[in-house]
């Protein structure tokens, strides 16, 4: 009962039509909603970290950063996708909050009691985290990676992420592999994969 699973990311603005659109984001979805149907019928944490920027934030743009504005707090865009199969029971972590800061990793986080993600996960003793969603090469990695450094063992969900560029998506998903992380697919549960389906409650997304 030491695992846990992530889900980084899946959010309006990140899929098709988003502002900030990954190519073939939405296709981790599907593998995404498997692993979420294991882990629910194994009794296993489920979470999901979300970008939740204020309006003004050195992130963007039109104050310095890299990106255009996307995910702003409680707008449709910073919605998890609305075919993700996430339940009441799923743990939200907002990051990028902090408008000095990029928040690129789910550590950054804060749950809805406002309790850090490490200090979730020490209350649970999750030791090992299984990690999918988006983007590769960047909040996914700089989670894994993260994740590494604090001692917890990742599973990389290869089959349930995706990045925005090929070459630097191949790139993190090496140096994530080369840092410790072990890579993972649904075919490697295949034991527990044919479970029936899990009903789930009705999610309120932007909570």
């Amino acid at each position: 009962m030491n695992k846990a699973l992530l889900i980084v990311d899946l959010q309006n603005d990140f899929c098709s039509g988003g502002k900030l659109p990954v190519p073939k984001g939405d296709k981790v979805i599907e593998p995404l909603n498997n692993y979420i149907q294991i882990f629910q019928a194994k009794g296993l944490p489920i979470f999901a970290s979300r970008d939740w920027h204020p309006e003004e934030t050195k992130h963007f743009k039109d104050s310095g950063g890299d990106w255009p504005k996307h995910c702003i707090q409680h707008t449709k865009g910073a919605e998890f996708h609305p075919s993700l199969s996430l339940s009441e029971s799923t743990v939200i972590l907002s990051a990028g909050m902090d408008p000095e800061s990029e928040g690129y990793s789910a550590f950054e986080g804060k749950s809805q009691n406002g309790k850090r993600f490490q200090e979730v996960l020490e209350e649970q003793n999750i030791q090992k985290l299984y990690i999918g969603g988006l983007a590769t090469e960047f909040c996914v990695k700089h989670t894994v990676l993260e994740a590494l450094k604090r001692g917890f063992k990742v599973q990389l969900l290869i089959d349930a992420i995706s990045g925005i560029d090929s070459e630097a998506a191949k790139k993190a998903r090496e140096e994530m592999i080369t840092q410790g992380a072990e890579k993972m697919t649904l075919d490697a549960l295949s034991p527990i994969r044919n479970l029936p389906a899990i009903k789930t409650g009705k999610f309120q997304k932007s909570r």
